[in-house]
């Protein structure tokens, strides 16, 4: 689990926007790479290989980390990772979302990358009444030939979400969140 780059650089004056040069990390989208699926406003949860579920976290310098936390990456100094789920103030949120989902196709959730949201996360900008899981690969497909900033910026303003996430089959990722391009000029 890497920290997924931004498509655009972000403003070194207001780290808020974004500019319209492409993270070189991310021209493969621009270039028609990928797949556009949509992005949901929760907390990234992850399910290892074993069977252990995992909170991602980012802990900022001078923060200390929660017991059992594992880094991952590292990014002007913030250390990005995952804590235990079970100790995570996260939990009682997930055994509510768990106990409702049902993978398609799968008698178990599959290792991977999924989206708890709902009602106490980040304010409930999904506007849902219980708590949800969603497996990263299974978001519903957006439409793909959107990728310039001006049809993106144009794009996401009438999204009713936080953005898109770009799957490439190699596994590289890339996002634009709706509220990174709504306000830059």
């Amino acid at each position: 689990m890497q920290k997924i780059s931004t498509l655009f650089m972000r403003d070194p004056q207001d780290r808020r926007r974004l500019t319209r040069e492409v993270h070189r990390r991310c021209q493969w989208v621009i270039d028609g790479e990928g797949v556009a699926k949509r992005k949901y406003d929760g907390k990234c949860v992850i399910l290892d290989e074993f069977g252990n579920w995992w909170a991602r976290l980012e802990v900022r310098p001078g923060e200390e980390p929660p017991p059992g936390f594992c880094t991952i990456a590292e990014d002007r100094g913030i250390r990005v990772g995952a804590e235990p789920l079970a100790t995570s103030p996260w939990a009682k949120y997930f055994d509510e979302a768990i106990e409702l989902y049902r993978p398609p196709g799968s008698q178990r959730p599959l290792p991977g990358t999924y989206e708890l949201y709902g009602p106490e996360i980040n304010g409930n900008p999904e506007d849902v009444s219980v708590h949800s899981l969603v497996y990263h690969s299974d978001a519903p497909l957006l439409d793909n030939s959107v990728r310039s900033y001006d049809s993106l910026r144009e794009y996401l303003s009438d999204l009713p979400y936080e953005g898109i996430v770009w799957f490439h089959d190699d596994g590289r990722k890339a996002k634009i969140k709706r509220r990174d391009v709504m306000d830059a000029p």
